[in-house]
C-alpha cells in the first residue's frame, strides 16, 4: 500500500459530484455503485486515492504494462520537441509504418494511421466500399467494431441490446462460431460438424443477400471475439469464412483491436493462428499502451483506391503518437511478451480447468494466451449473469480487477497487461477459488 495522495485536486466524493454534474450518465464507469478512483498505475498494478494496490487482470489497453518507462520516455521526449499534424514530413511516421508492416505477412505492407479502433474500422468500411463498389457488409453475431454511426450497425453487441436501433438492411448477420452455447454446439454435434455448419452460415448469408439484390463488399470479423464473451473461433473457421467472402467478391477485415500484439501467445496477430488471409487489418488499444493511436494495414492497391480523394486525419500519425507506438513495438519484442502470454496463459487455462471440475457454475473455460473467458452458467447452460457479477464484485474487494462481458453478461474476462506473471496468476486463482466456493455455497443454500 502506498501513502494516500494528499495533493489531489478533489476528494473522491467531490470527483463523483462534479462528474455527475457535468458528464453524461451514458459515459459509464466500472463498479458504478462504488466506482474506483484510480490515480496512478505501474506494470500490472493500479492504485486508488487511498494508496491501495489492485492487481489488474482486465486492462488489455495497457498492453506492455501501465506507465512502462520506455513508453513514457518516448512520449515525453517527443512531446517536448514537436507535436503537430501528420501532413508535415517526420521520421516517426515513416519509421512506424516500416516497423509495423514488417510484422505483417505479404501483401499487407501499407499502413494508414488513426486515433482509435473505431476510426480504423470506419476507414476499413470506406475503403471496402470504394474498392468493391459494393455497399453491404456481413458481420458475426454479437460483434463489436466501434461506436461511430457507421459502426453501430456492424455491431450486434450494441444494436441488439435494450435501446439499440436494431439491424440495418445493409448489414447481414451470421451466427458467431460459439461452440459452447451458440447455435451449433460441439458437445452435441462434435467440433468438426459444428465448424462446418458455422462456415455454411457464411455461404448462406451471401446467397440470401444476392437473392435480395444486395451486393456485399466487406466481411468483418474480430479475429477472436472479446465483447461477445471471449469467443475462440474453432480451428480453420476464419480461414474458410474469408475464402468464401473473397470468392464472392468481398474484402475481408480482421479486427485485431483487442487481440493483436502477441496476446494469444502463439502469433503476433490472432488471425494468423487461424491460417486466415485478410485484406485489411485494423489495430488499436494495445498499439499505444493507453495513448490514442490506431492503424489500418492493407495492400497498396486497396490503400490507394480512395484517390484522387485524400485521407487526412489531423492527429492520426502525429509525431508523439508514432513515438509511443514505436516504443510499444520495441518493448513487446525486447521483453518477449508474446512468450510470456503463452506460458502464463497456458498455466491459467490448466488451473481454471481444475476449478471448472470443482464448481458447477463454471460451464466453460476457453482462451489463448492472455485472452481468457470463464462462462458462468446454471444447469442447462442457462447464463448465470448474477453469479458472474458476484464474482467480479467479490474480487474487487480483494483488490483484484476482472471484467464481465458477453451478450448475457455471464462471461468473466481475463485480459491483463502482458507483464502479468505466474505469481499474479496464482494470486488470482487462489482468490477465485475462495470466492467461487462462497458463491456456490450461497446458491445451494438458497435452493434448500
Amino acid at each position: 500500500m502506498l501513502s494516500p495522495d494528499m495533493n489531489q485536486a478533489l476528494s473522491k466524493i467531490e470527483t463523483i459530484a462534479l462528474r455527475k454534474k457535468h458528464v453524461s450518465d451514458v459515459c459509464t464507469l466500472f463498479f458504478k455503485s462504488d466506482p474506483l478512483k484510480i490515480i496512478r498505475a505501474a506494470g500490472q498494478y493500479m492504485y486508488d486515492e487511498a494508496g491501495h494496490k489492485y492487481l489488474d487482470c482486465m486492462n488489455n489497453v495497457a498492453h506492455v504494462g501501465h506507465c512502462h518507462p520506455a513508453v513514457v520516455k518516448a512520449a515525453t521526449d517527443q512531446n517536448a520537441l514537436l507535436s503537430t499534424n501528420s501532413r508535415f514530413l517526420h521520421d516517426n511516421l515513416s519509421l512506424l509504418a516500416h516497423k509495423l508492416t514488417s510484422v505483417f505477412p505479404e501483401p499487407l505492407k501499407v499502413g494508414i494511421f488513426c486515433n482509435s479502433g473505431s476510426e480504423a474500422n470506419d476507414l476499413a468500411l470506406r475503403l471496402a466500399r470504394r474498392f468493391t463498389q459494393r455497399h453491404d457488409a456481413i458481420v458475426l453475431d454479437n460483434a463489436y467494431h466501434g461506436h461511430l454511426v457507421s459502426l453501430i450497425p456492424l455491431s450486434p453487441y450494441k444494436f441488439k441490446r435494450p435501446g439499440g436501433e436494431g439491424p440495418s438492411d445493409w448489414v447481414h448477420v451470421v451466427p458467431n462460431p460459439d461452440t459452447y452455447r451458440g447455435k451449433y454446439q460441439a458437445d452435441v454435434l462434435g467440433l468438426e460438424r459444428a465448424t462446418d455448419l458455422y462456415v455454411d452460415e457464411v455461404r448462406k448469408a451471401f446467397d440470401d443477400a444476392e437473392k435480395k439484390g444486395r451486393k456485399v463488399g466487406i466481411f468483418y470479423a474480430e479475429s477472436l471475439q472479446s465483447c461477445a464473451g471471449q469467443i475462440i473461433h474453432p480451428p480453420g473457421y476464419l480461414r474458410r469464412a474469408f475464402e468464401i467472402a473473397r470468392q464472392r467478391g468481398a474484402l475481408c477485415v480482421a479486427d485485431e483491436v483487442q487481440t493483436g500484439y502477441g496476446r494469444t501467445g502463439t502469433h503476433m496477430w490472432a488471425f494468423e493462428m487461424q491460417g486466415a488471409r485478410p485484406d485489411i487489418v485494423t489495430i488499436g488499444k494495445s498499439m499505444g499502451n493507453g495513448h490514442p493511436v490506431s492503424a489500418l494495414i492493407t495492400t497498396r492497391e486497396i490503400a490507394d483506391c480512395l484517390a484522387p480523394v485524400e485521407y487526412f486525419n489531423t492527429c492520426g500519425g502525429n509525431p508523439v503518437s508514432c513515438a509511443v507506438a514505436l516504443a510499444v513495438l520495441d518493448v513487446c519484442q525486447k521483453e518477449n511478451f508474446q512468450q510470456n502470454a503463452a506460458v502464463v496463459g497456458n498455466f491459467m487455462l490448466k488451473e481454471l480447468q481444475v476449478l471448472k471440475q470443482k464448481y458447477s457454475c463454471i460451464g466453460d473455460v476457453r482462451g489463448m494466451g492472455l485472452f481468457i473467458g470463464i462462462e458462468m452458467v446454471y444447469p442447462g447452460k442457462k447464463p448465470a449473469t448474477d453469479l458472474a457479477a458476484q464474482l467480479q464484485a467479490a474480487l474487487r474487494y480483494k483488490r483484484i480487477l476482472i471484467s464481465v462481458d458477453g451478450y448475457d453478461d455471464n462471461v468473466v474476462k481475463i485480459k491483463p497487461p502482458m507483464c502479468f506473471s505466474i505469481e499474479n496468476a496464482k494470486t488470482l486463482l487462489q482468490h477465485m477459488n475462495v470466492e467461487l466456493a462462497k458463491i456456490e455455497g450461497h446458491t445451494l443454500q438458497a435452493k434448500l
